[in-house]
């Protein structure tokens, strides 16, 4: 069931008709291949089409979350040795290192736009360093990234309750707990985690200490705050102004790094248990094209709660497809590992 499912999703991002070289699709296509290596599968043809096609024209580069397609080329860098995913990776990198637009808070956490550090780059930018570091053996590259995870929690991890506000603004940080925030930071942790384990590497080393504190504490807190149903609220500590309004991607994304970071032996059981209940209540909202309905649109800083409170059940997201072939991904291959799922308490 849940390959069939998994595959639906995969064949209803692929038909959305992605065009653009930005964020979005960088979460669909990399999630793509995640997908496709739990089912062992392989390198799905949309994938590779998309990317090419956009090589071929050639890549303008405007924003950190350009960065986000990064991730995609360095893996089919690795699977195939094709020269130019590395190049793309190469200018992908150079902007980063050279462009004028690329900003940073007085802590070194690269900034969304200006003034703003969101925990969505940690995302964007931090899977692309990771699987590029890992691809041409740059640890330096995946230090970068953990560097980043440890700055971004300075200024958004709140010290009391462990979670992730999305952003700040002008140097104050607006504590609005967002799902989606949580779910790429979550995420990111875990890659950086994983690539630890991988490298013998000091710097990443030291920086996984910093980083594995940071994860138990933000997926404890959200397992505390997790309804019974499984999916969070738009806001996942329940605040009163968007109470009820539940939102998907989120779910998808933190029961996929509740998962992972089960398989890496960071956090304590009971995450597994809560991923695995975040999985149910996905599932749920899986529509029988493969559609995740009750994903929020895509949503920039906002100064007050119920900003966030924009779900578009009428209209494909395609960060909730890549969310959920992610959390459908990490359900397979836990149950490869465990055999059977915790049973609900």
């Amino acid at each position: 069931m849940l390959a069939d499912t998994g595959r639906l999703i995969a064949r209803r991002a692929a038909s959305m008709g992605l065009s653009r070289w930005s964020w979005g699709e960088g979460v669909v296509m990399h999630a793509a291949l995640t997908l496709a290596d739990a089912l062992g599968n392989p390198i799905p043809t949309f994938v590779t089409a998309f990317v090419d096609e956009h090589l071929a024209a050639g890549v303008d580069i405007a924003h950190v979350n350009d960065l986000a397609l990064g991730a995609t080329c360095a893996d089919l860098w690795l699977a195939t040795g094709e020269p130019r995913y590395r190049e793309a990776c190469e200018q992908l990198l150079g902007w980063l290192r050279n462009d004028a637009g690329v900003t940073r808070a007085g802590n070194g956490a690269i900034e969304h736009w200006p003034g703003g550090v969101w925990a969505d780059t940690v995302f964007m930018a931090g899977m692309f360093l990771i699987r590029y570091g890992l691809a041409v053996d740059r640890p330096d590259l995946v230090a970068e990234a953990g560097e980043q995870l440890v700055a971004h929690a300075q200024m958004l991890q709140h010290p009391g309750t462990g979670l992730y506000a999305h952003g700040s603004h002008l140097g104050e940080t607006i504590w609005c707990f967002w799902g989606r925030a949580n779910a790429w930071t979550a995420l990111a942790a875990v890659e950086f985690l994983a690539a630890a384990r991988r490298l013998q590497y000091p710097r990443v080393a030291d920086l996984a200490e910093s980083v594995t504190a940071t994860l138990e504490r933000q997926l404890l807190a959200l397992a505390d705050c997790q309804p019974e149903h499984g999916v969070w609220d738009v806001l996942v500590d329940g605040q009163e102004e968007n109470r009820g309004i539940v939102e998907t991607s989120a779910a998808a994304g933190i029961a996929s790094a509740m998962l992972r970071a089960a398989s890496l032996g960071i956090a304590p059981a009971r995450t597994r248990q809560s991923g695995w209940q975040a999985i149910t209540g996905v599932h749920a909202y899986v529509e029988p094209d493969g559609t995740l309905a009750r994903t929020s649109a895509g949503t920039v800083l906002q100064l007050i709660p119920f900003g966030y409170s924009v779900i578009r059940s009428d209209r494909i997201q395609p960060w909730g497809q890549g969310l959920a072939m992610r959390a459908y991904a990490d359900a397979l291959t836990d149950l490869t590992t465990h055999k059977k799922a915790p049973q609900p308490s």
